[in-house]
């Protein structure tokens, strides 16, 4: 696999210059971030006031950054504009989530603890089986960890705002503000709400795939995947066999560049899909899903249908001058996986924390080189993980025969280490050099054996 070119990945580093919220448990107490201080001394200070920022977006990205502003002395605004919002998002989050952004058990769902890998013909892989007794994968609803990030975050000192971000005006003069213009839901002024500006000294964009921030900074644009997802309602009998699993179905028929899933929620289950190449036909590919799981949700009831974008890349931008991009409106999703929650909430705490750190606790005006240092902090910690993801994406998604080889080396008690302790704990996990040989030689194997198997069909089909 080492061998595998790279010619067309779209990496991190390939930038240009670039409340009426619903109260889920108290929130836990944390230890106040010491930020290591490094304004310039010509940064000019703000005087009779903090430095002022709006985060756009209440989802992971913005309510970890807003929290972080607001215990760092930022005056902060969040905007959002649907308290209640369901993502259609899987769900599913990292072990190290719930211990660095200090989550109380309560409001995750599923511990999961075994995953089935199903290939196109069927074939089903248990995995999790290396996983220590305290691992597992944290299943939430979006709804629920939204909420509860945004109460933290006012909880610290910010204000939200039930609104609806139209636009910015871009400052006239160095250090003069942002406009935004927004409408605001919290008056009583009907269902299009009220509309109102606010200044501020510096902005985050956290508002997602579709983000109105990264237009308003001509961010450029990025390939994107339609995620469709049914919450089904199905009896007690059959929720016992999702009590701590979790099922990811490959194959042409579900997507043909992605994969299908069964994750288990309180009550229900979450079941979806995704595509890149094939959006229009979204929902056939569903309808697909849900055949291939139609034994274990037979009965069951659809309580909710969502469908969202999903970045497949970074924007070509993420910062200019005062303003900077967080989790989906960045792209921050990965590839092979489509994982988002954990980095989303991440770049939304390092982003607030560059801003801290360069305004002195909201002591003085911060600049592009404050924002900038961000981004160098995360591509310099996240690219590996992305490229590597990217590579496993082009080679094992390509095709129903591939697919099949990716859920034989699934079996492989060392790659489900190395794959599990990578995903729970975010990084790439350096591995034992004999059993990368050997995993080398395994994965030849299964390719070979695939192609074979594709080069039959092939014959077959003519």
């Amino acid at each position: 696999m080492a061998s595998i070119a790279l010619k067309s990945f779209i990496g991190l580093r390939q930038t240009t210059s670039e409340n009426k919220s619903i109260v889920l448990s108290k929130p836990t107490t944390q230890t106040h971030r010491n930020f290591r201080i490094n304004a310039s001394k010509s940064s000019p200070r703000v005087t009779g006031r903090n430095l002022r920022v709006a985060v756009v977006g209440g989802g992971p990205a913005g309510g970890a950054a807003a929290e972080t502003l607001a215990k760092g002395g930022v005056e902060t605004f969040l905007f959002e504009r649907k308290l209640d919002n369901c993502k259609p998002c899987g769900g599913a989050i990292p072990l190290c989530m719930v211990g660095e952004f200090d989550l109380p058990l309560d409001i995750i769902d599923r511990r999961v603890t075994k995953m089935k890998m199903i290939s196109p013909s069927n074939v089903a892989v248990d995995i999790g089986r290396t996983l220590k007794p305290h691992e597992y994968i944290g299943m939430v609803r979006r709804e629920v960890l939204d909420a509860y990030l945004r109460d933290r975050a006012t909880t610290a000192g910010a204000t939200v705002i039930n609104g609806l971000f139209l636009k910015m005006d871009l400052p006239k003069s160095t250090g003069s503000p942002y406009v935004l213009h927004y409408s605001d839901y919290n008056t009583k002024t009907g269902g299009a709400g009220e509309k109102k500006t606010v200044e501020v000294d510096a902005v985050i964009g956290a508002d997602g795939a579709n983000s109105r921030v990264a237009k308003n900074i001509n961010a450029g644009e990025y390939e994107y995947a339609i995620a469709f997802q049914e919450r089904i309602k199905i009896s007690d009998d059959k929720m016992k066999y999702y009590e701590d699993l979790a099922e990811m179905y490959v194959g042409d028929d579900v997507s043909p560049d992605f994969y299908g899933w069964v994750f288990p929620k309180c009550d229900h289950v979450a079941v979806g899909t995704g595509t890149v190449t094939h959006k229009g036909d979204i929902k056939k590919l569903q309808i697909a899903t849900r055949l291939r799981a139609r034994d274990k949700i037979e009965g069951g009831t659809i309580i909710r249908v969502e469908a969202h974008p999903i970045p497949e890349h970074p924007r070509p931008r993420r910062v200019l001058d005062r303003v900077a991009l967080v989790g989906d409106a960045a792209g921050y999703v990965t590839k092979c996986s489509g994982e988002g929650i954990y980095f989303a909430a991440k770049s939304g705490r390092m982003c607030a924390e560059a801003i801290v750190e360069g305004s002195e606790n909201g002591k003085r005006m911060v600049d592009e080189s404050d924002l900038r240092k961000y981004l160098e902090k995360w591509d310099k910690t996240y690219w590996p993980t992305y490229k590597v993801l990217d590579v496993l994406q082009k080679v094992f998604y390509r095709s129903n025969p591939a697919r099949e080889a990716f859920v034989e080396m699934c079996a492989d008690e060392y790659v489900q280490k190395m794959t599990f302790d990578s995903y729970l704990y975010k990084k790439v996990v350096p591995g034992n050099p004999l059993d990368d040989l050997k995993l080398a030689v395994n994965t030849i194997g299964s390719l070979v054996r695939a192609n074979a198997l594709r080069k039959e069909m092939e014959k077959l089909s003519v």
